[in-house]
């Protein structure tokens, strides 16, 4: 497990397929974090699975959403296949309250 960036009060890693997201999203490092994303993302091989972490997220605003967003266009653009997304409660509730949850696929659970 490496750490791609440490912002704020938040940090993004990367593990064998999987960016992980621990620590407090919001709009101060949110931008930073989904670039850093974004970029891990486009180095992947086209097809190849990658797995959304973000349980360990404790404090989200609508920065985390529009991180996630970015991320899904990053991979779909590029062509990974989405293996599964976990999201913590907080996030999950904010999903629910933006009316995103049916956007997220069959494979999101909740931590």
């Amino acid at each position: 497990m490496s750490v791609l960036i440490e912002v704020a009060s938040a940090r993004l890693l990367e593990d064998e397929g999987t960016l992980r997201v621990c620590g407090k999203v919001n709009f101060e490092g949110a931008a930073e974090m989904a670039e850093a994303g974004r970029e891990w993302l486009e180095e992947r091989t086209p097809g190849s699975p990658v797995c959304l972490d973000l349980s360990e997220v404790e404090h989200v605003s609508s920065a985390a959403l529009t991180m996630m967003l970015e991320w899904a266009r990053t991979m779909r653009r590029a062509g990974l296949s989405l293996n599964s997304i976990k999201l913590s409660p907080p996030l999950w509730q904010l999903t629910e309250l933006a009316g995103l949850d049916d956007l997220l696929p069959s494979t999101c659970a909740r931590a």
